[in-house]
């Protein structure tokens, strides 16, 4: 499974007391914990008004899902009307990570992966041709390669 980083902007407004912050931090935690998630540390008394944004760390692909559980917490903990901000995946390299690429650009694949003689993996990538006919090869080849930080081989059928 892969893991998310879900970034929410916590005081839009800028109305939030240092000390209210460090409180809503604390149960945002709590909360966080309690659903199987976790939150970076962020002193946001600290931060500009606009930049009051944490980042929940969730597992699950479902990007517009996790958003809404984590602006969830964060409403609740903060006792604000949250903005959601960019989501992330965290790539630990995987063939999960490699099929959560894919996924995004809405294509699936065949992922295998064999040791190299140095030492680095090679992954090969099986995708159908049609695929890649609404999106370039270097494209995908780039983001996987990124993800994986491996070589990358990518067979067309």
């Amino acid at each position: 499974m892969r893991t998310a980083v879900v970034r929410i902007g916590v005081d839009p407004a800028g109305e939030l007391t240092g000390e209210r912050l460090t409180e809503g931090m604390a149960r945002l935690r709590e909360l966080a914990r309690e659903a199987g998630a976790d939150v970076l540390d962020s002193d946001l008394a600290a931060l500009p008004a606009a930049r009051r944004e944490v980042e929940v760390l969730i597992a699950g692909d479902d990007a517009e899902m996790l958003t809404r559980a984590a602006t969830a917490m964060s409403a609740k903990a903060f006792g604000t009307a949250p903005t959601p901000g960019v989501v992330t995946f965290i790539s630990r390299g995987t063939d999960d990570d490699a099929h959560g690429v894919l996924a995004g650009f809405g294509i699936t694949g065949v992922v295998e992966r064999t040791p190299g003689d140095e030492g680095w993996d090679i992954v090969e990538v099986t995708l159908r041709r049609s695929d890649l006919e609404r999106i370039p090869e270097s494209r995908i080849h780039t983001a996987l390669e990124a993800s994986l930080n491996c070589e990358v081989r990518i067979v067309i059928r």
